[in-house]
Parts: C-alpha cells; sequence; structure tokens
C-alpha cells in the first residue's frame, strides 16, 4: 500500500513537472519570436531611415530609393526634425481636419516609450552637420498582441489546472459519499439483526409483567435504536418528506432527550398546542434537533438552561434552541458547520455539518447561528418552509 501511495506521489510529482517545463518551453519560444519581431521591425525602421537619408542628400530618387520610402509597413512612425518639431507622419490614427496637433504629440509621447529613436543626419564635405531629425516608431499591432501571449497561456494553463482540481475534487467527494452511505447501510443491516431479536424478548417480558416501568423504558429505547437504524439506512437516498404536524414531531423528540438528560438541565419549552402541518421528515429533524442540544448541553458541561421555542411564522416556521454555555468564539462561527471542525477532545465533527445538511439540502431551508455570546451561551436557528 506504502508503495502504490508513493507511485502516485511521484507519478502526479512528474506531472507537475512535465508541466511546468512545457510552459516554460512555450513562453522561452514566445519571448524569442517576440525579440526577433522586434529587431526585424526596427532593421525595417532603419532601412526606411536610410532611404529618408538618401533622399535628402540626393532629391532625385532611384527606383529603388522610392520604392523603400513608399512601403513603410504597418508600424506608426512620426519624423521630428531638431527642435522635436514634427515633420512628417505615417500610419498614424490622425485627422488633421478633426483633430488638434496637441493629440497628436500626445501619440508622439506614447511612441517614445516604446522604442528607441532613429537617427537621420546629414553632413556636408566639412562635416558639418545639416539634417538633425528622429525617427519615433511604434510597434505593429502584431507585436502588441504577441506580448499578451505568455498571460493570455498562463491563464488558459490556469484554468485548465483548476477545472481538472474541480473534477478530480468532485470525484473524490463522491467517492467518499458512496462508502459513505455504504458503511452507513451495512452498519443499519448488522444492527437490525440483534434489535429484532431484543424486541422478541421485550415482547416476551411484557406477557409476564405488563406494567413494569423499567420494561417500558428499555422498549422506548429499543424503539430509538430502531429509529436511528432506519436514519443509518436512509443515508445516500433521498429523504421523502411528507405533510406532518411539526408540533408533536418536536415534542416526542423532547420528551425522550428530558428523561435521559442530568437533572441538572432546566428545559424550558415554548412550543403552540395547536398543530402546524409543513413538509418534513421527522427522523432526520429529529436528529437535527438531537444534535443540537446534546452540543447545547455539553457546552453547559451538563449544567444550565435550554431553551426549544416553535414560531409559526407566516411563509415558514422557526426553531430556536439556545442553551446558557461557553459560546462560540467569533473566529470559529465560519468554521462550526464544516465535516470534521470540533471544538471536543473526543467526536468527529459530523454533528453541526449533519444538520446543515439535513435542513438545507434535504428540506431547502436555513440553519444558522442566531446568537452567541461567551460565557452566556448560544442560540441557533431553524427556518423550515411552509410549502
Amino acid at each position: 500500500m506504502k508503495l502504490i501511495n508513493l507511485f502516485k506521489s511521484k507519478f502526479k510529482n512528474f506531472w507537475l513537472l512535465l508541466v511546468f517545463i512545457i510552459v516554460s518551453i512555450i513562453l522561452w519560444n514566445t519571448n524569442n519570436l517576440f525579440n526577433s519581431l522586434r529587431l526585424e521591425e526596427r532593421n525595417k525602421m532603419k532601412l526606411w531611415a536610410m532611404a529618408q537619408e538618401e533622399y535628402i542628400k540626393n532629391p532625385t530618387l532611384s527606383n529603388l530609393t522610392f520604392e523603400v520610402l513608399q512601403r513603410s509597413g504597418v508600424n506608426p512612425m512620426i519624423q521630428v526634425n531638431e527642435n522635436n518639431k514634427i515633420i512628417e507622419i505615417r500610419n498614424v490614427k490622425w485627422d488633421e481636419s478633426r483633430q488638434d496637433s496637441i493629440e497628436l504629440y500626445y501619440i508622439l509621447s506614447r511612441l517614445k516609450k516604446e522604442n528607441e529613436p532613429i537617427l537621420i543626419r546629414y553632413s556636408d564635405e566639412q562635416g558639418n552637420l545639416l539634417v538633425n531629425q528622429k525617427l519615433f516608431y511604434g510597434n505593429s499591432s502584431i507585436l502588441k498582441k504577441l506580448q499578451y501571449y505568455p498571460l493570455a497561456l498562463l491563464l488558459i494553463v490556469f484554468l485548465f489546472a483548476a477545472v481538472l482540481y474541480f473534477v478530480f475534487k468532485t470525484a473524490r467527494i463522491s467517492e467518499q459519499n458512496r462508502l459513505w452511505a455504504a458503511m452507513s447501510k451495512e452498519t443499519a443491516h448488522q444492527i437490525g439483526t440483534p434489535l429484532s431479536s431484543i424486541m422478541g424478548w421485550i415482547t416476551l417480558l411484557k406477557e409476564k409483567e405488563k406494567k413494569s416501568l423499567p420494561i417500558n423504558e428499555i422498549e422506548k429505547d429499543v424503539e430509538r435504536l430502531n429509529l436511528i437504524t432506519d436514519r443509518f439506512s436512509k443515508v445516500g437516498s433521498k429523504p421523502e418528506l411528507k405533510p406532518l404536524n411539526i408540533t408533536s414531531s418536536i415534542q416526542e423528540t423532547l420528551s425522550y432527550l428530558i428523561k435521559r438528560s442530568s437533572k441538572q438541565i432546566l428545559f424550558e419549552i415554548d412550543i403552540p398546542k395547536k398543530n402546524i402541518i409543513i413538509p418534513f421528515n421527522p427522523q432526520l429533524l429529529s436528529w437535527t434537533l438531537e444534535n443540537l442540544i446534546k452540543n447545547g448541553i455539553d457546552s453547559m458541561k451538563g449544567k444550565g438552561k435550554l431553551c426549544v421555542q416553535l414560531n409559526e411564522k407566516r411563509r415558514h416556521v422557526e426553531i430556536l434552541i439556545s442553551d446558557t454555555g461557553s459560546g462560540i468564539k467569533k473566529e470559529l462561527l465560519s468554521k462550526i458547520f464544516k465535516p470534521g471542525f470540533t471544538t471536543k477532545t473526543r467526536g468527529w465533527g459530523l454533528g453541526l455539518s449533519l444538520a446543515k445538511r439535513i435542513i438545507e439540502d434535504f428540506h431547502l431551508g436555513k440553519i444558522i447561528i442566531f446568537k452567541t455570546v461567551l460565557g452566556k451561551g448560544t442560540c441557533f436557528q431553524i427556518l423550515l418552509n411552509k410549502i
């Protein structure tokens, strides 16, 4: 097993190294191509400047000089004299009838930043400088696009890596969910066999002692185990929501928990006596309430007041579960519903994450920390839709 994991790790590192090498080679070739095109464009500009010098020396143009001057390429060009006054422009989007010279000089300032100027000079036989001009030119549109190519390539690689990561992560989570669902169903199956036998023995005991309180309580515990088994058997399946009376369902859950909680826990229950019919799954809602109530009892260290309140609103039902425990630190609020997170020394940290999934994913409701104060307690709010 260790050998397989080592191979997988090395294989993964090999692919990362290979991708890095390929991207580096592409970027290196792109940089070389950019520099080659830039040098080629400069050589063309030098050739045009040489033709301009030839024209200044000899106004009678040869065919070759005339051809070079006519073909100035696609690069924007501005020629200035020794006083930096513009004397010629080529391939520049500027309309003399609509635009003023200020804008033209602004274009010139941008060209100065793109490339070093090419000098156009002519001296007489005595060495006196008769012509002292400069040719400023900008990069072609192809060269400008090419300089952004490495950035676009890196973005594509990043997006590709993000998609691969998302696919692999989704597949891994899906595989883990299938595994947990299979384990849960197998656990439910294994527990169901001895439970059936225990229920049979309880039936025999009840025939002998019909009014025995311990037997009745044991029967309730067995029924609870059956409920837990039913919960595990439904993991991985889409729960069925039925229109039921939520007040009686909450009261049944509380009645069972109150009898099995410490006498030092004071339960304060505020539930309407009327029936409130909404679509929900009683087993999963009971599971959620158990998790929140047990967390509250643990937070109070077995001593304090726990309040459960049910309020009927216009479009939803509100359940408030509050305790007088230690509260939750602000830096932990964003992590409290994440799987595996727990502040306890024991436990897997799945209770609140399961509660969130049951309420929000299965019931399309909402569960939040309504209020928490360090040293005073925490209040959870559950909202369930009526329709």
